[in-house]
C-alpha cells in the first residue's frame, strides 16, 4: 500500500516552545486522517511543516513513498486559511483567477465546481466559501488534501455539506486527506484514523 505521508520524529520549535514535538505519522493511500486537537496544540504548525510553508526543526517527512519534494507537493492541495476571495464575482469567476496561478482549463473548472456544489452559484455565504477553498485546493488534480479546520464556523447544514463532499472526494475521486479539527464528534463520522495531539505531542492514535 502506497505511504502518502510519514513522518519520523518531526518537530519545530519557536524559542522554549516546542509548538510540534517529535511527531510520528503515517497515512495511507485512501486513508482520512482526523488530526485532533485544541487551538494551539499544534496541527496548523504540522500542516505547514508537511506542506513546506514552515521548516522543521528537526525530524524528517517522506512523502508519496519518498519522491522529491519538488515533485510530490504538486499533488498535495490544501486549504490552511480562508482564502482571498473575490467577495464581487461568482464561484467560477474566482476560480478562474485562482486558475492562473495553480493551473486548470476551462473545463476542469467547470468539472471541479460542480464536483463541489458550487456550479451556477451567484452570492457566496460562508459554507459555499468553505467549498470553494476545497474547489480551489484541488485544481491541479490533487491526490492528497490538507484541510485545517474545514468545518469551523459553518452551521448544520453546511457541517453535512462539507462532510458528504470530502466522503465523496475520497470514495469516487481516491484522494487522501489530512483533516484536523477541534471537533471530535465530526470527525468520527469521517476518519478512518485519529490522531490526537496535545501541546505539540502525539498523545494518542486510533485505527
Amino acid at each position: 500500500m502506497e505511504t502518502i505521508l510519514q513522518t519520523t520524529n518531526l518537530s519545530r520549535q519557536f524559542g522554549k516552545k516546542m509548538a510540534v514535538n517529535n511527531v510520528n505519522m503515517t497515512i495511507h493511500k485512501g486513508d482520512i486522517y482526523g488530526f485532533i486537537g485544541k487551538n494551539g496544540a499544534g496541527k496548523t504548525t504540522f500542516m505547514r511543516l508537511v506542506l513546506g510553508t514552515a521548516f522543521p526543526s528537526k525530524g524528517e517527512i517522506k512523502l508519496f513513498d519518498g519522491e522529491p519534494f519538488d515533485k510530490a507537493r504538486r499533488k498535495i492541495g490544501s486549504l490552511i486559511e480562508a482564502p482571498g476571495l473575490y467577495k464581487n464575482c461568482t464561484a467560477y469567476e474566482n476560480l478562474k483567477q485562482f486558475s492562473l496561478i495553480y493551473g486548470g482549463t476551462d473545463a476542469e473548472i467547470k468539472e471541479i465546481l460542480f464536483l463541489v456544489g458550487l456550479a451556477d452559484t451567484g452570492n457566496i455565504s460562508l459554507g459555499m466559501r468553505q467549498r470553494l477553498g476545497i474547489a480551489i485546493a484541488l485544481l491541479g488534480n490533487p491526490e492528497f488534501l490538507v484541510l485545517d479546520e474545514p468545518v469551523n464556523g459553518l452551521d448544520p447544514q453546511g457541517i453535512i455539506e462539507m462532510r458528504e463532499l470530502i466522503l465523496r472526494l475520497n470514495r469516487e475521486q481516491q484522494i487522501t486527506f489530512l483533516i484536523s479539527s477541534h471537533i471530535l464528534d465530526e470527525l468520527s463520522r469521517l476518519a478512518t484514523h485519529y490522531g490526537f495531539i496535545d501541546k505539540g505531542n502525539i498523545i494518542q492514535e486510533i485505527s
